[in-house]
Order: C-alpha cells, then sequence, then structure tokens
C-alpha cells in the first residue's frame, strides 16, 4: 500500500510511531521486574542501531551520501544529549515497572511542559503569558495523575486506610524525574539541530545511549533466559523503527499538525493496560490526563497561530 503524500502521510506515520512506541513501552514494562533499568537500555538502544542504518542507507539513496549524514560538528553535544537521553529512559523504564501503563503514560506527558520552561531557561526562548497558563495547567495535571501516590495529598477518612504504596510512590517520582530528564534532553536536541543533520542526531544518540548504558554493568546486570532476551531484542528493534516513524512524520508535515497525535498513546495505553496487564485507569489518571492534553493542545494551537501571523 503506498501511503499519501503530504500532511495526510506525516500523520500516519505520526501515528505509527506512537504504536509503535506504546508496543515498546509494554514489552518493557513486561520485562521490567526482571531485568536491571541499564540493560534495558542498553538492548533498546544497541538493537535500534541496524534499523536505524537501514533508514539512513534508504536516505542515501535519494541523493545523500551515508557519511555525510552521520558527519557532525559537534561530538560533544552529541554526548550530552545521550546522557540526559540515557538517564530520561532508564528513569523512565523503571518507572514502567513500578506503576500501570496509561498512569507511566500521563506523568510521562510531563517532559514537553517541562521543555518549554527548560528552553526559556537555558535558550532565552521567550514565554510569555499564555504559555505559562498552558504548562502551569498541564503540571496541575500531573501532580493530580500522581496525587494517590502521595501522602500529602491523601484524606484521612474514618474506617480507611491511609497508606500509600511505596512501590508507586517511588514510580511516580521516577517517571517524572525521566521527564525531567527527558525534557532537557529536548533542549541539547534544540541546541543540536542549528548546525547538525536529524540523521546525525539520531544515530548518534542510540550508538552513544548503548555505550553510556554499560556503565550500569556494575550496578548488575542479569542473564535473560530466552524469552525475556527476544523481548529486549524486540523492544531495540520497535525503538528504532519508533524513531524512524516520527523522524519521517516531521518530514512530511509540520509539527503543530503531528504533534497532537502524540496523546493518541494515552488511548492505546489504556486498551493495552486494560487489555494485556488488567489495568483500569483511575478517576485522578483520567482527570489529570484531561488537563495534560488540554495544556499541550493549547501550546500546540499558540505556536501553530504565532506561525501564521510571522507569516503574514
Amino acid at each position: 500500500m503506498t501511503l499519501p503524500q503530504g500532511p495526510l502521510r506525516g500523520i500516519m506515520l505520526k501515528l505509527a510511531s506512537v504504536m509503535v512506541f506504546v508496543a515498546m513501552s509494554s514489552l518493557i514494562k513486561a520485562v521490567g521486574p526482571l531485568i536491571p533499568p541499564g540493560e534495558v537500555v542498553f538492548f533498546r538502544s544497541a538493537f535500534a542501531v541496524p534499523v536505524i542504518l537501514v533508514w539512513l542507507v534508504l536516505q542515501s539513496r535519494n541523493g545523500e551520501g551515508l557519511g555525510r549524514g552521520l558527519r557532525t560538528r559537534n561530538p560533544l553535544g552529541h554526548f550530552w544529549r545521550a546522557a540526559l537521553g540515557t538517564a530520561a529512559m532508564g528513569f523512565t523504564f523503571a518507572g514502567l515497572a513500578m506503576l500501570p501503563l496509561p498512569e507511566a503514560t500521563a506523568i510521562n506527558y510531563a517532559a514537553p511542559m517541562l521543555t518549554v520552561v527548560f528552553a526559556a531557561i537555558f535558550l532565552g526562548e521567550d514565554v510569555r503569558a499564555f504559555r505559562i497558563f498552558a504548562v502551569t495547567l498541564g503540571m496541575v495535571g500531573v501532580v493530580i495523575v500522581m496525587s494517590p501516590h502521595l501522602t500529602a495529598f491523601r484524606q484521612q477518612l474514618p474506617g480507611t486506610a491511609t497508606a500509600v504504596a511505596p512501590v508507586a510512590t517511588l514510580g511516580a517520582i521516577v517517571m517524572l524525574t525521566g521527564a525531567v530528564f527527558a525534557a532537557l534532553a529536548q533542549v541539547t536536541v534544540r541546541r543540536l539541530v542549528i548546525a547538525e543533520k536529524t540523521t546525525a542526531i539520531v544515530f548518534w544518540f542510540s550508538v552513544n545511549a548503548a555505550g553510556l548504558s554499560l556503565l550500569t554493568l556494575p550496578f548488575g546486570w542479569s542473564i535473560p533466559d530466552m524469552g525475556a532476551f527476544a523481548l529486549l531484542v524486540v523492544t531495540g528493534l520497535l525503538g528504532g523503527l519508533g524513531q524512524v516513524f516520527l523522524t519521517s512524520a516531521y518530514r512530511h508535515a509540520d509539527a503543530s499538525v503531528v504533534a497532537p497525535f502524540d496523546y493518541a498513546s494515552m488511548i492505546i495505553a489504556v486498551a493495552v493496560g486494560y487489555l494485556v496487564f488488567d489495568e483500569v485507569p483511575t478517576a485522578a489518571v483520567i482527570l489529570g490526563t484531561v488537563l495534560i492534553m488540554l495544556a499541550g493542545g493549547l501550546i500546540i494551537w499558540r505556536e501553530h497561530k504565532l506561525g501564521h501571523d510571522r507569516a503574514d
């Protein structure tokens, strides 16, 4: 089947990337209790490289040599992007093992909100009242999602237990920490794209992340059985495929067109969580997610409008 051209193709590729990444997260959640997060990061990164290389070879046939596509003027920038991204993956993968999939997905939505904040702090980007309001609204949504796991938000009712599951509390904090590192990584990408090709950014991230993850070897890697090994390999292949779909989506449509489809991941995560892991989203997850989606939609709408205004 031939994909349509233009924005519709970009949307279809974006949705494909969302589905692939949710599938990858589901596999990571399945192996999470058995395999240390650093080891999962290694498989996710190392086995993504062959997929990305095949994609780059196909790209090079369209007029750009492979060597030129991987050439970099800023190796240190790629290293720092990989260091932050590796930390983000490690914390996120650890959080996935501790939380229901819809809840982990919702907390991870904090990353684009925090990117706005960090871009203002580290890149000097102009952040006006409207965007501040949207980011605040989104973070309120994240706090609502996390609230059942934080003792300060629990009401002591007669005859009810007030104890908070320590694993879930830790999982919520770990997941939010992963979102912080993901936002910082995104800020470094914004710097890199000024002079670096997207192909180089995608490739060197996976290579560097695989290398950096080996630093966790002393903290106790395990030898996976054949089933877990197969899942880990598929996790890496899916990660590479999802990155290819995501990068390609932005080649065919503006970011403001495809970005809202990130939130399709919640619908898929709820379905997978219910059907595979017997997880039902709570009222806090639903309410918080609605606020996060509203905040993200407002930011995307505002950016789209400003883009049109600048064009006029």
